[in-house]
């Protein structure tokens, strides 16, 4: 076999049952360092509902990366541009997102949007989009290359987050982020993998905060390194007298556009 990223050869790391039914094995690459499921042929069963039932974080993390996307967005973005939340499920990112100000979007063909309806990105806005958003996505992805391919398609500019594969590789059961007892985990990449992925994408690969930014736009890695000196939440309390709200503003535009 070999890895989804490199092209190298893989070694079998251990092999698991996963939805605590499912005979699975997991490879990594010593390469790239990308630690995948060989053949996760489960993947139907463990999306039967699109957000798994031991999420009790996606409230919190969603409010956290709303903030430290606002900083991001802020000081070195087009404040006043356009932005995608590529898989963005239930619409809570987009929808706090707008709340703080920022013009958003989402895509998510594979679960029912409920917070953010009427904002969906289209084809009418493409080539327009300055950033997307990926939180806690690529570690959902069976084909990574293919899935970031799409997404570059929309912008070329990719803000991620992941929590990042632990060196020596931990062994089933000794790592809680493999998530095996619902099944939706299935690649796990460490700073090394993210890499050889920019480069491979002609990109740029910066981190910020607790998040990964990839992406065709050159930053000035000073002016990063002054921002993660101060806390995200203190910026982002400047961030937010600066802004304005799209709450009303969205009332309006949905009630025009549902009379």
């Amino acid at each position: 076999m070999i890895c989804k990223i490199c092209g190298s050869e893989v070694e079998k790391s251990f092999d698991v049952k996963v939805m605590h039914k499912h005979d699975a094995e997991y490879f990594h690459c010593g390469k790239c360092g990308l630690l995948f499921a060989g053949n996760p042929y489960w993947l139907n069963e463990a999306y039967k509902s699109a957000i798994n039932i031991s999420d009790t974080g996606i409230m919190s993390r969603n409010i956290h990366f709303s903030k430290v996307v606002s900083v991001l967005i802020y000081f070195l973005f087009n404040k006043n541009g356009r932005f995608v939340d590529y898989a963005g499920g239930y619409g809570i990112f987009t929808r706090l997102m707008r709340d703080m100000g920022f013009d958003f979007y989402w895509t998510d063909p594979y679960c029912e949007n409920f917070l953010a309806r009427g904002f969906e990105y289209n084809q009418s806005l493409k080539g327009n989009i300055n950033l997307i958003t990926a939180f806690e996505v690529f570690e959902h992805l069976a084909n990574p290359l293919n899935e970031i391919e799409k997404m570059l398609e929309i912008s070329d500019n990719i803000v991620l987050s992941t929590v990042l594969l632990p060196y020596p590789i931990p062994q089933a059961g000794e790592w809680w982020y493999y998530g095996f007892d619902h099944g939706q985990h299935i690649s796990f990449y460490s700073e090394k993998t993210l890499k050889e992925i920019s480069r491979r994408f002609g990109l740029y690969y910066y981190t910020f905060y607790d998040t990964i930014l990839i992406g065709k736009k050159k930053l000035n890695r000073n002016k990063i390194n002054i921002l993660l000196r101060i806390p995200a939440e203190l910026l982002f309390r400047f961030v937010k007298n600066k802004v304005v709200s799209k709450t009303n503003s969205d009332f309006e535009f949905i009630k025009k556009i549902n009379t």
